[in-house]
Parts: C-alpha cells; sequence; structure tokens
C-alpha cells in the first residue's frame, strides 16, 4: 500500500476535523496539501500530529483576531500560549529569545484525546514517507561513496530552541553539541510511538 500526497492531505484534514470537534470555532483547513513539505521553522516540529495542533492554535487566533505571533510569524507570545493550553499543548517555563513559546509539545491527556487520530496520522505519515523515498533514485555523489551527505536530514533541535538539519545516522555516531546553551540536539520523538 502507499500513500501518495492527496491521501495523506486526506488524512490530514480527518485529524484537523477531529480537532474541529473538540474546538468548534477552529476554522476549515483550506489546504492540507500545504502542510506536507518542509515544516515550519518557528514551529520546531516536522509533520505530525503536534504540529497540527500547533496549527489549529494560530487556526483559533485568526478566528478570534488574536494576533498571537510578531517579527513576521517567528515569534508566539503569550496570546498564542494561551490558546496552545487551551487545545492540550505544554511549554516551557521561559520564552526562547527568538521564537518565543513556538516549541510546544502534547500533555498526556491531550494524548489520551487524539490517541486514535495520532495513530492513523502517524500510518499515514509513515506510509507517505515510505512512498517518497523510494520514488528517490538518485542521491548524488556522496551516497555512492558511502557519506552522510547522501542521505535524508531530518530537523534536529535543542532545548534552547535552535535546530539543525542533520542525517539521523551522523547524530547516533556522536552528539552534536549547540553553541548557544552547551546541551546536545535531538531529532524530537515522533508524535503517536509514545502514546500510551
Amino acid at each position: 500500500m502507499s500513500t501518495t500526497p492527496p491521501v495523506l492531505a486526506a488524512e490530514l484534514a480527518q485529524a484537523w476535523a477531529d480537532i474541529q470537534r473538540h474546538h468548534t470555532e477552529l476554522p476549515d483547513l483550506a489546504a492540507p496539501e500545504s502542510l506536507i513539505g518542509e515544516s515550519s521553522s518557528a514551529c520546531g516540529h516536522e509533520l505530525s500530529f503536534e504540529r497540527l495542533l500547533h496549527e489549529a492554535v494560530h487556526g483559533i487566533a485568526a478566528a478570534r483576531g488574536v494576533r498571537d505571533t510578531s517579527r513576521a510569524g517567528r515569534y508566539h507570545n503569550r496570546r498564542f500560549l494561551a490558546i496552545a493550553e487551551e487545545l492540550g499543548l505544554d511549554h516551557p517555563e521561559e520564552p526562547h529569545p527568538s521564537s518565543g513559546f513556538s516549541l510546544v509539545t502534547l500533555t498526556p491527556e491531550a494524548k489520551r484525546r487524539y490517541r486514535p487520530t495520532i495513530e492513523r496520522l502517524q500510518r499515514a505519515l509513515k506510509a507517505h514517507t515510505a512512498a517518497t523515498d523510494t520514488a528517490r533514485s538518485f542521491r548524488g555523489p556522496a551516497a555512492r561513496h558511502g557519506s552522510s551527505g547522501g542521505g535524508v536530514r531530518v530537523k534536529a533541535v535543542c532545548d534552547c530552541g535552535r535546530n539543525v538539519r542533520v542525517v539521523p545516522s551522523v547524530l547516533a555516531q556522536a552528539p552534536i553539541m549547540c553553541g548557544g546553551c552547551g546541551k546536545p540536539f535531538r531529532i524530537p520523538e515522533v508524535v503517536g510511538a509514545g502514546v500510551s
């Protein structure tokens, strides 16, 4: 079974509808396929249910006429944070200097509430990733010589809010330390894998 972008878009739309059942003021998602592709640097997450819930916070803020970001949408302010808490997202104690409260995570209660949705979306994302990875047949000279430059890079994040793109196997060889705070970069846990 392969998942094409239209199928993944349909799963994203269904997950959005699941969020709307709990938060009726959330507007419809006009273009679910726009979320497929590069992740939001301000959000700090790859495409996942957590990312979708983050985007829903912005949707509710827009519906309410609340300005939830500044600095061209990068800095997520306390108004964003208040709505994020309503939707079941947790946050660090202090805002990041450049992105504010953008790095939110699902609370245990939200994980329980949306468990079937998270699991369904995670299956669709895995199938989509498998389908798109097999379509890539040429990875350039780095892949032919076994270097890390030929792999698919993912976003690794630091607790201070900085992020880098890295091939997971490179990060597995040894920690990559953040020059800002001295802590190691990590690949965020895939939402849905640890739901209990």
